[in-house]
């Protein structure tokens, strides 16, 4: 059995232990309030620019954007992925990047090859070291991203897809469902899935100005970017959950551990009275 030494010092250890993960369960519980309230204000808006879309898909226009045009072969495949800075939020990560390499093997065993591109430290450390090809990353942004701070990144995964190098795009993050349950969530982006919106029976088109190139272009190009950065704003949210929820199992973790080894070092201190006793009474009998 350890001294009873070792023992307080394993106990301090622990303790101070409990001490960080209490405080990080308590940061990320005032955090995620913050950060579901942001995840909450931009939903209406990709809601709404989702019915746009819709609608825009319906309409029979002599110009068809290329973002609307679904590509026979699929030579490449573009994967935007969202993760976070830092750790400590149990298989939040993991376990989107394990779906993820599962995915990469279906889509290579067909002869398809993989661009990435990263946002969030995690995800840009992983993907280095698959055999996979990393165009961008992003990483940094804090608990109040900003749209300013996607741009880059989206656009290169835009440009790769109108130059006809990358045939499909989708973006993978952590869906907030609630604070017990984050889902790893895959959605397609490029080309624009069909509609849930009953299809019209008639003809009919919008009136574009200038042309329909150019308004075409733009709503889209900011519809894309309205998917990523709401996909930035649930895995931020999916993080500070995990993290509370992780934290809070560490410290009920720790306490456990520090009541056995308090039983511990009571049942070595009871056992050191004991003999020092034996000791004193024998010595004693002895003279």
């Amino acid at each position: 059995m350890a001294g009873g030494r070792e023992i307080k010092t394993k106990i301090k250890s622990v303790q101070n232990t409990r001490k960080v993960t209490r405080a990080l369960e308590m940061v990320s519980a005032s955090k995620i309030r913050k950060a579901q309230e942001r995840m909450r204000v931009s939903r209406p808006y990709a809601r709404v620019m989702k019915q746009v879309i819709g609608h825009l898909a319906q309409a029979n226009s002599d110009y068809q954007h290329p973002y609307m045009v679904e590509r026979k072969d699929v030579k490449r495949v573009g994967y935007i992925v969202v993760s976070s800075d830092r750790g400590l939020a149990g298989g939040l990560n993991n376990n989107m990047f394990r779906k993820l390499v599962t995915e990469f093997r279906k889509w290579q065993e067909q002869g398809v090859e993989i661009d990435v591109v990263t946002i969030g430290q995690k995800a840009s450390v992983f993907f280095r070291r698959l055999h996979v090809n990393m165009l961008a990353s992003v990483t940094h942004l804090g608990d109040q991203p900003k749209l300013e701070q996607l741009v880059g990144v989206v656009k290169v995964v835009l440009d790769g897809y109108s130059a006809g190098n990358i045939d499909r795009v989708f973006v993978c993050y952590n869906d907030f469902v609630n604070t017990m349950v984050q889902r790893a969530t895959f959605d397609q982006l490029l080309p624009l899935p069909p509609s849930d919106a009953p299809v019209a029976k008639h003809d009919w088109d919008y009136i574009y100005e200038p042309n329909a190139e150019g308004v075409l272009d733009h709503v889209l190009t900011r519809y894309i970017e309205s998917l990523v950065y709401q996909a930035v704003l649930e895995n931020v949210a999916s993080e500070h959950a995990a993290r509370m929820v992780a934290m809070k199992a560490a410290s009920d973790n720790a306490n456990k551990l520090i009541g056995t080894l308090q039983l511990v070092y009571n049942k070595a201190r009871q056992a050191a009275i004991t003999q020092e006793i034996s000791e004193i009474v024998g010595g004693a009998a002895a003279v």
